[in-house]
This record gives C-alpha cells, structure tokens and sequence, in this order.
C-alpha cells in the first residue's frame, strides 16, 4: 500500500479534527438547549403561552383536578373529574369529607351520618333525635340536591369545569416567564402574574400546551390538573343507593 504523502496525511488530519469539533459543537449545542423536545412554547412571551394554555383547556373535553383550594375562609381539598356535561369525585372539607356526582342539572351528594348532623358555628350543641334519624335513612347514600336548595349552587360549582377552569386560569397583572421544572414527571414553564393578583401557573412544553398545576395566590391553594382529554363514564347511582330528601336539603356546615 502506497503511503499518503505528508501533505496529505496533515490536510486528512486537520479534516478529522474540523468534523469532530463540529459534530461536538451540535452534540453540544443540542445539550444545552432547553427547548429541544418540547412543543417550543417556552420561546413565546408570558402573555402567549397563558394564551395558549387557555385555549387547549377551554377545547379540551375532560380534566382531572386534584388539591387544595382555599375559598370564603375554607379550605377545601378535591379529587375531581370533570367534563363539559358533569363530574363525580370527592371534597374534603375541614370536618368532613363528601362525595358528589353531577350528570346535566342533576347532582348527587354522598356523605355519612356526621356530615348531615354537624352544625357549624353553634358551640356544643348536639343535633335532635329527629336530626339523627334523618342523617341515619342518609348515612352513604346518594341524596339528589333540589334545584331550590341554597347547597345547590355551591355544590354544583365543584363539579363544574368551566367554572372551575374559568377561576382557575383567569391570571391578572402582569405576567412573566419562570423558570422551566417538572409536574408529574412532565416538563413544563412557569407563568407568574403580578404579585398578589393570579398565582402561578405550569404549562406543560410536552405535547399540547395544558395547563398541568396552579398556585392560587396568597397561599390559597395549590392544584393539579391531569388526565386532560380522558374520558370517563357518568351513570347516574340506583335507586337503592339514591334519597329524594324532598324540596330542601337538613342543614348542613358545608
């Protein structure tokens, strides 16, 4: 074999080192970028990707919303799914915890006996023998709640999701970019509104641009959303399991 020519073995030498410093720039290059991967929101402006993280969730069909939520002096924990034409899931409130079911206008509640006999804000004063045998034919069952009844609009609101997405996302203020992190093992980047006035909400930069977690402002709770555009069966309980309780729910802290 005839040997190249030093000339040439240099000029073959110094080709070898050009490609190879190239290629390490692009292998480089590629692990620092940030974005690489994701659906490029990170590269809109605060103002964009709140935009966009709005309308996927306003043109999604479900959601599963999940934690805490401060409201009217409350503290409220949800495991919610939801979706344009009902929910079910479950509320926990400071002293008691419910379920709920909505298929149209028609919403169930679920509860034990404790929940349909505590009366909020009336020192050590014990529910009646009446009251105790009504929470009693209640204990676990659904019970429809009566369009008149002042719990129906509270209640309803929990299985809302328009509702529900419409308080959530609607951020004030200015807003601003964060920094880019993980919710549930998805990445996403943080959009922040003024001080005080929104909270901060996670966009996911995998896939569609969901909304995937908020932090209400003023520490008034913190939720998840998941499970976007999964759906799920609404059927609504048996009559063995369900009570007509009649016009007006008992009295209740909730």
């Amino acid at each position: 074999m005839t040997p190249l020519p030093p000339v040439l073995r240099a000029r073959r030498a110094a080709l070898s080192v050009a490609l190879c410093a190239a290629l390490t720039a692009v292998l480089t290059a590629c692990g620092e970028d940030p974005d690489a991967g994701t659906n490029g929101i990170a590269k809109l402006s605060a103002a964009e990707i709140e935009t966009k993280a709005r309308a996927t969730a306003d043109a999604a069909t479900s959601v599963r919303l999940s934690g805490t939520l401060v409201s009217k002096g409350g503290t409220y924990k949800l495991n919610m799914r939801l979706k344009h034409d009902g929910g079910t899931g479950s509320v926990t409130s400071k002293d008691n915890t419910f379920e709920l079911l909505r298929i149209g206008d028609a919403l169930y509640l679920k509860a034990d006996a404790g929940f349909w006999t505590h009366v909020d804000g009336e020192g050590d004063e014990k529910p009646g023998t009446s009251d105790s045998q009504a929470a009693g034919k209640l204990n676990d069952k659904y019970v429809k709640v009566p369009k008149g009844d002042p719990a129906y609009k509270q209640f309803r609101g929990f299985t809302d999701m328009d509702v529900l997405l419409e308080g959530l996302l609607g951020m004030q203020g200015d807003l601003s970019k964060g920094d880019r992190t993980q919710v549930g093992g998805v990445r996403t980047i943080k959009v922040m509104a003024g001080e005080g006035t929104g909270g901060t909400l996670d966009v996911s930069l995998e896939g569609k641009p969901y909304p995937l977690q908020f932090a209400r402002a003023g520490g008034a709770g913190v939720l998840t959303l998941g499970d976007w555009d999964k759906d799920f069966a609404l059927a609504a309980p048996s009559k063995d399991e369900t009570v007509d309780y009649g016009q007006k729910l008992p009295k209740t802290s909730d």
